[in-house]
């Protein structure tokens, strides 16, 4: 696979993984300084390991929610709650799962931030499919 199949490849997984409102913001906010960056992650993040076919989606999205969880990256963490939630991979429960799971290998305080964070993402989730 060349490296503009890559891209491809990347780019359509993000946009299954992240949903495209999301990825279509990513890609207008590029700049000169950020575009090499973006073109990284699309093609090996997301067209060399999110890929792979040892895992599914929703494994790797537990993994990366998990890690994001262990390293105190919020706003990523964020990010993957409200695709994984409005994309359909995952709901509410499966969410405190990892985070109960995190408050064990992770440490209390990190997993009393994460289900913090995750509130507003989850309540809005909820709005939307309840009402």
């Amino acid at each position: 696979m060349d490296e503009q199949d890559r891209h491809a490849l990347g780019m359509k997984t993000r946009r299954s993984v992240l949903g495209d409102a999301h990825v279509d913001r990513a890609e207008a906010g590029k700049t000169a300084f950020s575009a090499d960056f973006q073109d990284l992650i699309t093609r090996y993040a997301w067209g060399e390991i999110w890929t792979r076919e040892r895992f599914d989606h929703k494994t790797r999205r537990l993994l990366v929610l998990a890690m994001m969880v262990a390293l105190g990256r919020w706003e990523e963490f964020v990010m993957h709650v409200r695709a994984a939630l409005f994309e359909g991979e995952l709901e509410p429960d499966d969410i405190k799962e990892v985070l109960m799971q995190s408050a064990i290998y992770c440490g209390v305080p990190a997993a009393n931030t994460a289900f913090k964070e995750a509130a507003q993402t989850i309540a809005d989730y909820e709005n939307k499919t309840n009402g």
